[in-house]
């Protein structure tokens, strides 16, 4: 694993959120919705574009001291946008349900985020979003409307509070592999 070099306490927000924190904006307009789906969209070529030629090492590297390595982005990244269309797909068929959370640092922790190579998330994640922008693109504005309740957080979320938040997560990590590479030169 190649180490990281220090980094200032003031930097540590900046590593943590390299895009800012997420911002939910509850102004609507279909050209709002496009762009968030088609970041939706473009993630999974992004995300291989960004990391499918580093090697091993770079791979292991974390993005910043006390968080997770490239490869465990990545398969993270498959983790949380799996979850993201099954709780789409709840809230489009049941009233309000209330989704299943999950401590994504113990998913992070499992062997095949730590040691698998990344090519069956980018096969995953190639798939699914595949499948989330279709039906994304299906939905209507009452659809859109639809919730799911999130228990972590105690209220409930519009699929399109949703979609604009998995819009920021890829960018969030997007950006966390990002700026480690310009960060190391790479």
């Amino acid at each position: 694993m190649i180490t990281t070099s220090p980094i200032a306490n003031d930097e540590l927000e900046k590593l943590k959120y390299p895009v800012g924190k997420f911002i939910l904006t509850n102004e609507f307009s279909s050209d709002l919705l496009q762009q968030f789906i088609l970041g939706i969209e473009t993630f999974p070529v992004k995300i291989k574009a960004e990391t499918s030629y580093l090697s091993k090492e770079q791979l292991d590297t974390p993005y910043r001291d006390g968080g997770w390595t490239v490869r465990q982005v990545v398969h993270h990244c498959a983790d949380s946008h799996m979850n993201g269309f099954i709780r789409m797909k709840l809230a489009l068929t049941e009233n309000t349900p209330t989704i299943k959370p999950y401590v994504e640092a113990l998913w992070a922790g499992f062997e095949d985020t730590k040691k698998l190579a990344v090519k069956p998330s980018f096969q995953i994640l190639e798939g699914l979003h595949v499948r989330w922008v279709a039906l994304l693109k299906s939905l209507n504005e009452n659809d859109l409307q639809k919730t799911y309740f999130h228990p972590e957080h105690k209220k409930e979320f519009t699929i399109y509070q949703s979609i604009q938040n998995y819009a920021w997560h890829c960018n969030h990590h997007l950006g966390h592999i990002t700026s480690l590479k310009k960060r190391m030169g790479w």
